[in-house]
């Protein structure tokens, strides 16, 4: 179990932190505890981490980190933030669920807030951050069945849970609508929406993985993948870089992609981003301020909380008639006119 304190690490904090020295405390301590991908992940952890960064450098707080080696430290990683004088304390990740859920009913006087979970009946102490992905995948999906040569694209997720399979339905029904609009017949391989059956690695770290998986969709025909497995996507970027962006092409989630892995940014075709940072930081105020409240809040493509990446490398390759109808679609879903379940 690794622990650290970052501020000390960002000279823009400087100033605040010398004031809050001299008091003898910081006046708020914002806390993550990571899954097992860690702080450094590229996708939903360094994300979330993010939202407390600007947090600290906009607001003068304090923040800090553990990161979690393995389902066991969860429940412990929960109990070290709360006895170390955290005002909000972040768990990320749906396989925290049980962890923060026992730790929050058990010090009822402690907030947290969970990324990608959310609790029925909502925990008093415990804010849930959902994300609509299924409204960017579905963006992600026609874009994908546009740009396809061969008419075939391939999904694959870490593990079946929502947080995973909504990106892979909003896909899925993207291509659909895609087929549907244009008289066409792109298939979607790993995911079925119907019958919520798929490709899945089991995990969230084998980039071995990430590189097999996205090697048999390519042998079966895909040209265009979208990994949702945290840092597993690597790995299948990797591949794509070998094979050229010609020859397949990748799909991003959580973080945009050719940020996050600038020298695979050519092999990119788009990401799905979670604005994790936002939704993180406006908790992180709520607390401030006095007005935390356990419950839900969602993040979607109408509030900025959900998004597609700008098309970076491919912008010229992708024509203009199929930019205007992927901003037709994204209307659509902020005014409900497109149905994004299929």
């Amino acid at each position: 179990m690794k622990t650290f304190n970052k501020l000390s690490m960002k000279a823009v904090l400087a100033t605040a932190f010398t004031i809050a020295s001299v008091n003898g405390a910081m006046a708020f301590t914002a806390c993550q505890v990571t899954d097992v991908g860690g702080i450094d992940d590229g996708s939903f952890n360094e994300t979330a981490w993010k939202g407390v960064e600007d947090a600290m450098s906009e607001y003068g707080i304090d923040g800090r980190y553990v990161e979690s080696q393995s389902g066991s430290d969860y429940e412990p990683n929960l109990n070290s933030m709360r006895d170390n004088n955290c005002d909000v304390i972040f768990a990320v990740g749906f396989l925290m669920g049980d962890a923060t859920k026992a730790a929050a009913e058990a010090n009822p006087a402690q907030n947290y807030s969970i990324l990608d979970y959310l609790y029925d009946p909502t925990i008093p102490n415990v804010i849930g951050q959902v994300y609509a992905t299924n409204e960017g995948g579905f963006m992600a999906g026609y874009l994908s069945a546009g740009m396809s040569n061969t008419g075939v694209v391939g999904t694959f997720g870490g593990m079946n849970i929502p947080p995973v399979t909504a990106f892979m339905d909003g896909f899925a029904h993207g291509v659909a609508h895609y087929n549907a609009a244009k008289g066409a017949n792109v298939q979607v391989l790993g995911w079925n929406p119907a019958s919520q059956e798929g490709l899945f690695t089991g995990n969230f770290e084998s980039l071995d993985d990430g590189r097999a998986f996205a090697q048999n969709l390519y042998d079966e025909g895909a040209d265009i993948v979208m990994p949702v497995a945290g840092p597993v996507g690597f790995g299948s970027a990797a591949l794509a870089n070998e094979l050229g962006p010609d020859a397949l092409k990748i799909v991003g989630v959580d973080a945009d992609m050719t940020v996050t892995d600038p020298e695979r940014s050519h092999v990119y075709l788009t990401s799905v981003v979670k604005r994790m940072d936002n939704t993180v930081k406006a908790v992180i105020k709520q607390a401030m301020d006095g007005d935390f409240a356990g419950g839900v809040m969602v993040g979607n493509v109408a509030n900025g909380g959900v998004a597609l990446a700008p098309y970076h490398s491919f912008d010229s390759a992708i024509s203009a008639e199929l930019k205007a109808e992927v901003d037709a679609i994204r209307a659509g879903i902020i005014d409900g006119s497109v149905n994004v379940g299929g």
